[in-house]
């Protein structure tokens, strides 16, 4: 453990801006609307919730919550979520977080492996342990999550906050947080203190965050870096477990009237309120940024964040549940004529990237990889301090997807004049994981990486490799394509390229011309000129998470039995 003075735990954070800004709202959470129609908001100073935090660490003490304690949070966004996980980092239990939106038998497979000694939830929850016994047969100790914690402890059974915060070091298991299982099973990522510190001081740093600005976290689980960052939270009204079915007027509401700075929220979610507010001419003046990620943001997006924050900028952080943020681009960056890929930007201050030949197989060294050369395209992997270590209880997967040891380097890097200087600046410290991204990539010239597409989203033809985001910028220029993705037909290494369009099923006579169309848009281009065959599929199965990452992976089974257009013999 470290000494006093060096504690790495989050929760100190709060006690530090409690003491710096005290009265300033920390926390607003939507409650309805007053008389003139404006959303009228439960609010909490810093000094306010740092007190909610210490009641709810007397409700968890009580209980028997215990150092160590992995605890199954199941509570709703805003306050039960932030006071309650605040708490837990503060005695030193260990938050297990699984995205409620992920399926049944998803979820309950994620219990069952977390293992979780207790459940903080709300009623629902409760009765869904009880229902489901098997799954969550480790809980000993059940906390229900309603309401606020100091309305049920009197003044004098809240302890001061600050000689309660137990000492971790950056290397203490600090909280167990689920993958979305986009292109497979969740995987509980553990995260340990120290990278939570790194990520808040590199999200800090890369963004000129500073204390007193207002944030609406469209991702629940993004508010709980607000704290540490002296950000006022302003909950969003929006269902989590359908993030789809946000009404932009009501962020938009929310934006205006509470002077918001910053925001994050997937492509999908930003794309629907830019177009609400694209045609009356609305804009949001008070957003000094707005981050997106999740999936590349769309061309459309870019173009309608620059007059959407005439006094902001949009950005697109580039990373993962194991590994955020690994780097950032910005609108004012992007080249949206592009059919390259995806632009990610430059790799942040103290992370280290490498491109190296595709493999599906685990490597144990980086004495094992082959790099590859600037400008090549292959599997991105990824080294610093914001890089998680191992998953949870799978150590197949930690061996598919991290690589443990430093590759020594040689006289050969530093000689071969086709390696940029770039890639030999990033050589990494030893000592420390590297992470597989599950992604593919390359980096240019300038020392900007660019993502290409998923690894497992490949499609291999007898005559090479075809990756999503190059093949669907091409097609995404068509006027009546929002979503589209490209999907493999048959065997991997004799796949047929085919793209599906997301739209409602046309009729067979606009499908045939809308095919023709979209074929004379793969005929402009080399990497698309094979891709004659075209389907069409009313709603894209998506990430519920992010509602934008696609299940390419699906589509593709789907199509295997659909009926598609072809148009080889009209090109």
């Amino acid at each position: 453990m470290s000494t006093p003075d060096r504690n790495a735990n989050i929760a100190r954070h709060l006690a530090l801006m409690a003491a710096a800004q005290p009265d300033l709202a920390a926390l607003k959470v939507p409650r309805g609307r007053t008389a003139d129609g404006k959303i009228d908001y439960l609010t909490l100073s810093f000094a306010e919730l740092d007190v909610e935090v210490s009641a709810w660490c007397r409700r968890l003490t009580d209980a028997g919550v215990q150092p160590g304690d992995r605890t199954l949070v199941m509570v709703k966004q805003g306050l039960p979520l932030i006071a309650a996980v605040f708490a837990l980092f503060r005695l030193g239990a260990v938050p297990v977080v699984i995205d409620p939106g992920m399926g049944l038998k998803n979820f309950l497979a994620c219990v069952s492996r977390s293992r979780p000694r207790v459940l903080l939830g709300i009623p629902m929850a409760q009765i869904v342990s009880h229902v489901f016994r098997s799954a969550f047969s480790s809980v000993k100790i059940r906390v229900r999550a309603s309401g606020s914690a100091t309305a049920r402890l009197p003044q004098s059974k809240i302890e001061d906050p600050n000689s309660k915060i137990v000492i971790s070091s950056p290397t203490d298991l600090a909280a167990i947080l689920f993958t979305s299982g986009s292109t497979g099973a969740p995987k509980g990522v553990c995260y340990e203190h120290g990278m939570f510190e790194a990520q808040v001081q590199l999200i800090r740093e890369t963004y000129d965050i500073t204390p007193g600005e207002i944030d609406l976290p469209m991702l629940p689980i993004f508010a709980l870096f607000n704290p540490a960052l002296g950000m006022t939270t302003i909950v969003p009204e929006i269902d989590p477990g359908r993030p789809a079915d946000v009404d932009p007027a009501k962020i938009v509401q929310a934006i205006l009237q509470e002077n918001v700075t910053n925001s994050f929220g997937s492509p999908t979610l930003w794309l629907k309120v830019s177009e609400y507010c694209r045609r009356p001419g609305i804009q949001l003046p008070s957003l000094l940024r707005v981050l997106s990620a999740g999936a590349p943001v769309s061309a459309a997006l870019w173009e309608n964040s620059r007059t959407l924050l005439p006094n902001g900028r949009l950005h697109s952080p580039y990373g993962a549940t194991e590994a955020l943020p690994v780097a950032s681009v910005s609108s004012s960056e992007i080249d949206l004529a592009s059919v390259r890929g995806a632009c990610v930007g430059r790799p942040l201050p103290g992370i280290q990237v490498k491109i190296i030949r595709i493999t599906d197989t685990p490597i144990a060294t980086l004495d094992e990889i082959q790099e590859l050369r600037t400008g090549e395209t292959g599997e991105i992997i990824v080294q610093g301090p914001v890089v998680t270590r191992t998953y949870d209880d799978l150590p197949e997967a930690t061996a598919l997807a991290k690589i443990q040891a430093p590759r020594k380097k040689s006289e050969s890097d530093s000689s071969d004049p086709r390696i940029s200087d770039f890639a030999l600046r990033a050589s990494p410290p030893s000592g420390g994981a590297w992470h597989r991204m599950g992604d593919c990539g390359y980096l240019d010239f300038s020392g900007r990486l660019w993502f290409v597409g998923r690894k497992a989203e490949r499609v291999e033809t007898p005559t090479g490799l075809l990756f999503t985001e190059p093949c669907e910028q091409v097609f995404r220029k068509h006027p009546r394509v929002t979503r589209c993705a490209l999907i493999g037909l048959g065997p991997r290494g004799q796949q047929r390229p085919a793209l599906v369009i997301e739209t409602p099923v046309p009729r067979a006579g606009d499908a045939r011309t809308f095919a023709v169309e979209l074929r004379a848009l793969a005929l402009q281009h080399p990497h698309t000129s094979a891709i004659s065959r075209f389907f069409f599929h009313p709603k894209f199965p998506v990430d519920v998470r992010h509602n934008a990452k696609i299940h390419r992976l699906t589509l593709a089974n789907w199509a295997a039995t659909a009926q598609g257009v072809e148009t080889a013999a009209v090109a």
